[in-house]
């Protein structure tokens, strides 16, 4: 299965004529800090599902011309401590960066994010019961702690993460939120059974659905 993944950043050769070319995507998923008309013009050229998580500058809603309020892209599936199946790939999601001074509902302290985490244990169990196994793809925003890690404390991951991959190893872990503008910086690195890939400002990722 061929994936499209973008975070932070509108590409734009993505959001015009130059999508046509990967009109052989199966999937996007968005990984934070994106438009909600980017989200949908992907969806909506390429002609598959979307998937999304919120990033920490995300709004809480943005208003259509009529005066509609919406709290994501129309269309989408917001992944946040939820799980779902796609074609036979496992994906569950958590939203957000760490709380950092101002309030935003896509914040959180350490503790929150472990709330968050566990808020997903039981649909990881059923996964097992169904499937045979917990989960393939973990959508996140921000990184785990210690792990593609920014220097300003913003850009801190989260602790949960890293043990939420030693107990339910997802193949990948794909997140966003930390900006790369150096090709030395390290953006895929390795954590137990787990591949975790920062995505900015996008990726395509071909999965090998079990």
């Amino acid at each position: 299965m061929k994936i499209l993944f973008v975070s932070d950043a509108v590409v734009e050769h993505l959001y015009g004529p130059g999508i046509a070319k990967y009109r052989g995507v199966d999937v996007a998923i968005g990984c934070g800090d994106l438009p909600y008309y980017y989200l949908e013009f992907l969806q909506s050229m390429l002609n598959v599902p979307l998937f999304y998580v919120h990033g920490n500058h995300d709004p809480e809603q943005e208003f259509l011309p009529d005066g509609t309020a919406i709290h994501g892209p129309s269309g989408g599936f917001n992944l946040h401590a939820r799980t779902c199946q796609e074609r036979g790939m496992l994906l569950a999601g958590l939203e957000g960066s760490i709380r950092y001074g101002r309030t935003n509902k896509f914040q959180y302290s350490q503790l929150d994010m472990w709330l968050n985490t566990f808020y997903l244990i039981p649909r990881l169990m059923l996964n097992k019961l169904r499937y045979g196994r917990y989960i393939d793809l973990l959508i996140t925003h921000a990184p785990p702690f210690g792990i593609h890690n920014g220097d300003d404390y913003i850009h801190e991951g989260f602790k949960s993460f890293l043990w939420l991959m030693k107990r339910f190893k997802p193949r990948y872990l794909m997140h966003g939120h930390q900006h790369v503008y150096d090709s030395r910086e390290i953006t895929k690195t390795q954590f137990d059974e787990t591949t975790i890939i920062n995505i900015y400002p996008y990726k395509i990722l071909d999965v090998e659905v079990t």
